[in-house]
């Protein structure tokens, strides 16, 4: 019975939910940008490494970067400072291979939290884009399901929030444990992801120079997210 005094409701489980954590992803090649975009000048001020911390420190949760670059946690240990954050730097070590394998190594560290996912790469991406994911999140009842950004035409599983539940955990470790390392071909295995539609425009993957435009309003192309 719901909501009896035998137990808690559903209701009563949904208003405690486990503790929320941002993660940054900035471990990537940046080979078609031909250089580390993580260190690109930002329109806004600062990098965009920069921008994207003081991003998600505005949930006033705690607050993880995961990179291969030791510049890059440097980096976060001067913001860090600057700006009396708490930031906790997760330098990955071999092997790189993708942001499932971050993901899974992350949900070790953290088991039970529920991970907010970003990448350093989504220069557009604002505060109330974040809030709306999370709140999506917060508003169902499995905590297993894996709730992701969609830009009205396809998933943008870079950004998202990933229960380290147990049995997502398992899952992901059995699946890197056989060689996989595809985070769309792992997710395409699970019946436990939900689809936010958020603003396109906040979407945008800024992979190659000519996502980068100047004299822009914003410094930003107009091209699609992807």
């Amino acid at each position: 019975m719901n909501g009896s005094a035998g137990g808690p409701s559903r209701r009563d489980h949904r208003s405690q939910p486990a503790m929320l954590r941002a993660c940054l992803l900035s471990g990537g090649d940046s080979r078609r940008m031909g250089t580390d975009k993580a260190m690109l000048s930002h329109p806004s001020g600062g990098t965009w490494l920069e921008q994207a911390l003081t991003l998600l420190a505005g949930l006033g949760v705690p607050l993880t970067l995961v990179s291969r670059h030791r510049a890059h946690g440097s980096l976060a240990c001067q913001l860090s400072a600057r700006l009396e954050l708490e930031i906790e730097v997760l330098l990955e070590p071999p092997p790189r291979e993708g942001p499932l394998l971050a993901l899974t190594r992350l949900m070790a560290l953290h088991p039970g939290q529920r991970l907010l996912l970003a990448p350093v790469d989504m220069p557009r991406l604002q505060p109330e884009g974040l809030r709306a994911l999370v709140a999506a999140a917060e508003a169902g009842f499995d905590p297993d399901t894996i709730h992701l950004a969609h830009d009205g035409h396809r998933l943008q599983p870079l950004l998202g929030l990933y229960p380290a539940t147990p049995s997502n955990r398992a899952a992901a470790e059995a699946f890197t444990g056989r060689g996989g390392r595809s985070l769309l071909r792992w997710l395409e295995q699970t019946r436990r992801v939900s689809a936010v539609k958020l603003d396109p425009d906040q979407l945008l993957n800024a992979n190659t120079p000519g996502d980068c435009v100047p004299g822009l309003s914003d410094g930003f192309s107009g091209s699609a997210p992807g």
